[in-house]
């Protein structure tokens, strides 16, 4: 049932945001064995959806997601649950406030049932790195839940909630979402506010969410999008969901993405998708980024040198967890951040305080800053002769729990399809394409110029017409 269906029918008087909500709660207590939940925020959820039927009985008006309940991953600020980022550090946390995107969407109608587990401050791709145990594939429970934002994906992939909000640094929300066989999409940079979201890297961060249709997902994006004074990052608003579709639109499909190194599986659902593209009357042609192969390097080089500056912040001191039995300054910094980190987060860190640190500053951060602009040069001349790409999500589908784990470059190499267009800051949207033989969940990605969301949704939408 699309968004705008649900709505109708909790307006109409077909059912109440209560009955929503309680359904939800349901289905979320059922599914504890998944791990997707890190907590519920039953309480404050059923007091609003009381208010909420109370103005619909006054006939008062309410908004466009009156009584229809979500879920926010566990970086971002939001009353009810503490918000922990899935790391010891933060495990008492009450938020002050809530992000500038959460209030957005309860000032529409819509209802936060729970908070999500993800990969420890968003550093994974697999959602095996939280301090709060491993969020199972919503399709087979051995496979991961893919990373950064696993929970958010299972949640909506489980039909718990109709969407669910992500953030996506690297692909943290596209490759769950082709994981989980749902809707993942990361807009353009500055689209949707950063404030009251726990920060990872500040130039890719971008809040974005997970539905099961296009148009839920454009429906969401139009309310969270929008200039905010408290995020200097944000562009005034341009998203306008729409449903027209131009005519015999010029797609690229990236051959340096389809290599004997993707999973025959995988190459074969994107192909059959640029199939179904060309018989809707779209152009699609191989291209080709050369660039594509260096984009892992670059972003783990400017992504943990981001890291290590905004986790400077958790110090024992002014908030989140401490050492005890400390006798030192320097001792409680050391033992409360090494208490508090996961491994992960700890590499991050190392990596980055060395590539930013005197004598290899110019040969690593430097240099990978200088290749960032040769991939958004790369991505412009694209987008002069096409209107979108198209290429995997990831490389192969959902990989065994414990896989990967010992192996940091295997595990990277799960975000090496989406990395591309967050260094760009590019719109990216992963689509349900199909499903291995082993009945997996495939995704295709879509990416476009920046500022082409709302077109890139509404060719997306198209195709759901022709499955």
């Amino acid at each position: 049932m699309k968004i705008t269906d649900r709505v109708a029918r909790i307006v109409n008087g077909d059912t109440t945001a209560r009955q929503e909500v309680e359904t939800a709660l349901a289905k979320a207590k059922e599914a504890k064995g998944y791990h997707a939940l890190l907590s519920l925020t039953a309480d404050r959820a059923l007091k609003r959806a009381d208010e909420i039927d109370t103005r619909i009985a006054s006939g008062e008006s309410v908004g466009p997601l009156a009584g229809v309940p979500f879920v926010v991953k566990d970086n971002y600020l939001a009353f009810g649950a503490p918000t922990t980022a899935a790391v010891k550090i933060l495990e008492n946390f009450q938020a002050p406030l809530q992000a500038t995107v959460v209030d957005k969407l309860e000032a529409a109608g819509a209802i936060c049932i729970g908070k999500s587990n993800l990969d420890a401050f968003a550093h994974g791709a697999s959602t095996e790195n939280s301090a709060y145990g491993v969020t199972k594939n919503a399709v087979d429970q051995t496979k991961v839940a893919g990373g950064s934002s696993g929970g958010s994906a299972v949640v909506t992939a489980l039909d718990i909630v109709p969407f669910a909000l992500g953030s996506d640094t690297g692909g943290s929300i596209r490759q769950p979402a082709s994981f989980n066989g749902v809707y993942g999409y990361k807009p353009t940079y500055g689209t949707s506010s950063r404030y009251g979201v726990v920060a990872m890297a500040s130039s890719t961060d971008t809040m974005g969410c997970f539905a099961k249709c296009a148009e839920d997902v454009a429906l969401v994006t139009s309310i969270m999008a929008g200039r905010d004074e408290k995020d200097m990052t944000t562009l005034p608003d341009f998203f306008e969901p729409t449903t027209f579709v131009q005519p015999k639109l010029r797609i690229g499909l990236v051959k340096d993405a389809m290599s004997d190194d993707v999973d025959q599986e995988v190459r074969g659902c994107t192909l059959e998708y640029v199939e179904r593209l060309r018989a809707a009357g779209h152009v699609v042609e191989e291209v080709e980024m050369p660039l594509l192969k260096y984009t892992l390097a670059m972003y783990y080089i400017i992504i943990p040198a981001e890291v290590s500056s905004n986790l400077a912040r958790f110090d024992g001191i002014r908030y989140g967890y401490r050492a005890h039995d400390v006798k030192t300054l320097a001792e409680l910094y050391g033992r409360s951040r090494d208490e508090g980190f996961v491994t992960e987060n700890k590499r991050r860190i190392m990596i980055g305080s060395y590539v930013l640190s005197s004598g290899f500053f110019d040969a690593y951060y430097l240099q990978a800053q200088k290749a960032r602009t040769l991939l958004i040069q790369a991505f412009d001349t694209l987008f002069s002769q096409y209107d979108f790409l198209i290429l995997p999500t990831a490389p192969t589908p959902a990989f065994g729990i414990g896989e990967n784990t010992d192996d940091p470059v295997k595990m990277y190499l799960a975000d090496v399809m989406t990395v591309p267009a967050s260094l760009a800051g590019l719109p990216a949207l992963s689509v349900p394409a199909g499903v291995s033989k082993a009945g997996l969940p495939i995704g295709i990605q879509l990416i476009g110029p920046a500022k082409s969301d709302a077109a890139m949704l509404a060719l997306a939408g198209s195709m759901e017409a022709k499955e």
